[in-house]
């Protein structure tokens, strides 16, 4: 059925008159100050108001989803609440989505809801792939929402809402669809007249491969004053195209890196004064004020390459048994850009490891490389010793624009290292562990815990134990976990209920000792169980080696085992591959779920007490 149902929005315009011992004001086609004051000078540069009726000012919010960050978006609302915009539109993403499970998706939309329920002006609902990305979430966006696509006018603008996930074929595959297109070219024609037309969708479909009737829509649009808003890439550029500006945006509390406005990684939403002569956009962070220049697209297509390595990196410090007397890794210093770059490294005090050097400064020639000997004496016994942080700050110096800057945090710590061993016994992939004999590795000798402090009391609430091994054919882990209240429900994430998540980085040493945890299935391997009848390792379908896996409950929590291809190191690495680096996580969901931790066997990769090199194993052949 095709939607062409008109919506009519009517805002009521309130007057108020302040009116002191000389001052008065008019109400004509725009307030006039009338002030009784004699000729000569005055205290103001002149009377010409920014009063116009037929200006606006409405707000964007941009991805709230794609690995949410807790609170973002609720913090937002409540500065658009402050602003006090006229109404707020969105560019979609605003659930996580990607389930069939209906009990899962009407807690997700009631906590969205909830969020908009305490917004102060009307909010403009418009779909993402995480909102619509399957036939179980497009049927629920009908039941709550109505039609995925729409429009309405408002002083003389013509604000079109799109669904480009129409096909719920997902991410980087979005299309506006015949029925689709029809209705836009229907609407384009009833209102040809209107000042300004703005199109709002989720994915920018004028940089995919196959979008649809989206290259038909931009030829209807060239002709008229338009400008396009999408999110998706949770990275700003504007693009100046088909006579208008089209405006990918950064996001609101989605997965960032959130590396500043030169990378277009910052949390914001979009303020927009329309005009006779067009919007006028700014981009308001949570901790500043932007204009629409944040990142154009010249400017992106020399300083994204650049983000997507930082240009400082430091050798992993592994060391035999429990005490070390000295090490010396080295720093190397990239500048794979056609400019200058400053970097300054600053080795902050600690008592524990002594570095040879406190603070240090370097200029690189553009496409340059250079090497730093760093030596750290440690102070103390291994167990005891925090890790060295180095503050690192890098700046490039184009000749015509301000210098772009970049920090970040690296830690030092040395690893004792880990060597792994081929095995000549069989492993039945079972989930039950006997053949492992004593697992090797605890959360008890090494725990990074993420709790606050009620929610864990001890091993006996929350604790795991494991083991590696390899054969000719298979890399196997096996995983005993200790919990005394499971918590789990079908359609969740492992990561938001009971379960164990592997992370596997098979890459070479050079590169996974400095993995940051992104890109999942694409540089490293996720593994994802809970302890759920039915429930097989989540995220397969990702995956382009097939694992096998088996789960047991036991009387004390429950049992992971698993058996990975080792094709899949040869691919990553060769078929003479060395090391793989290796975390587990394991949450813990007490009190009906009101109590939530997460045990860490090494730190988070994506927190800030990630070191180089954390959780490698070496192949011991080559030792």
């Amino acid at each position: 059925m095709k939607f062409y149902a008109k919506t009519y929005l009517y805002f009521t315009c309130i007057t108020l008159f302040f009116v002191p011992s000389l001052v008065s004001f008019a109400q004509e086609t725009g307030a006039k100050i009338i002030v009784d004051i004699p000729e000569g000078p005055k205290p103001w540069n002149n009377l010409k108001l920014n009063n116009n009726p037929s200006t606006f000012q409405f707000a964007i919010v941009t991805d709230r989803t794609g690995g949410h960050r807790p609170g973002v978006f609720p913090d937002a609302i409540n500065k658009l609440n402050i602003l006090q915009p006229e109404f707020v539109m969105s560019v979609g993403d605003l659930i996580e989505g990607y389930t069939e499970n209906q009990e899962e998706i009407d807690r997700q939309w009631k906590e969205f809801n909830g969020f908009i329920d305490s917004l102060s002006v009307p909010f403009f609902y418009v779909p993402g792939n995480h909102d619509y990305t399957n036939p179980v979430l497009a049927e629920n966006w009908k039941k709550l929402f109505g039609p995925s696509y729409y429009h309405f006018t408002y002083k003389d603008v013509l604000f079109l809402c799109l669904n480009s996930e129409e096909a719920t074929k997902g991410s980087g595959r979005g299309a506006i669809e015949d029925e689709q297109f029809e209705y836009i070219q229907k609407t384009l024609e009833e209102n040809q007249d209107v000042k300004w037309t703005l199109v709002f969708m989720h994915q920018p479909l004028w940089n995919q491969k196959a979008p649809g009737r989206w290259p038909d829509v931009e030829n209807m649009l060239k002709d008229r004053k338009h400008s396009v808003f999408v999110g998706h890439n949770h990275q700003y550029v504007k693009y100046e195209r088909n006579n208008g500006k089209y405006f990918i945006l950064a996001t609101t509390g989605g997965g960032s890196s959130l590396r500043g406005p030169s990378f277009g990684e910052f949390d914001h939403v979009v303020w927009i004064t329309m005009t006779d002569e067009g919007p006028i956009i700014a981009n308001l962070m949570l901790e500043g004020i932007w204009g629409e220049d944040v990142v154009t697209d010249d400017v992106a297509k020399w300083i994204h390459p650049l983000g997507r390595k930082f240009p400082v990196v430091a050798e992993p410090v592994f060391v035999l048994g429990d005490n070390f007397e000295e090490a010396s890794p080295q720093i190397k210093l990239t500048n794979d850009s056609d400019v200058p770059l400053e970097v300054t490294i600053d080795f902050q005090a600690n008592t524990q490891l002594i570095p040879s050097m406190a603070e240090i400064t370097k200029t690189l020639k553009p496409n340059s490389v250079e090497m730093l000997d760093l030596v750290i004496t440690p102070n103390q016994d291994l167990k005891e010793i925090r890790p060295l942080k180095m503050r690192c700050k890098a700046a490039y110096l184009p000749e015509n624009h301000p210098k772009v800057e970049w920090d970040s945090e690296i830690n030092l710590f040395p690893e004792t290292q880990k060597n792994i061993e081929s095995t000549s016994e069989e492993i039945k992939i079972d989930g039950n562990l006997e053949d492992w004999g004593k697992l090797s590795f605890s959360s008890e000798k090494s725990m990074f815990l993420e709790a606050n402090p009620f929610s864990h009391s001890g091993a006996e609430d929350a604790s795991f134990e494991f083991d590696v091994r390899y054969d000719e054919d298979f890399w196997y882990i096996a995983v005993n976990v200790t919990d005394d209240e499971i918590i789990a429900a079908p359609g969740r994430l492992p990561a938001e209920q009971d379960g164990v998540s592997v992370l596997l980085d098979a890459r070479p040493l050079t590169v996974s000792a400095h993995g940051d945890g992104s890109r999942p299935f694409k540089d490293w391997m996720y593994f994802g169980q809970s302890p759920l009848e039915g429930e097989g390792l989540y995220g397969k379908k990702y995956m382009e080696v097939q694992p096998e896996s088996a789960w047991n409950r036991t009387e004390n929590g429950y049992t992971l085992e698993l058996a990975l291809p080792m094709e899949y190191f040869k691919k990553m690495q060769d078929e003479d591959w060395k090391t793989f680096r290796l975390n587990l996580v394991v949450t813990d969901y007490d009190m009906d779920g009101s109590h939530e931790s997460k045990l860490f066997w090494k730190p988070d990769w994506r927190g800030k007490d990630n070191y180089v090199g954390s959780g490698t194993f070496f192949r011991a052949v080559d030792n």
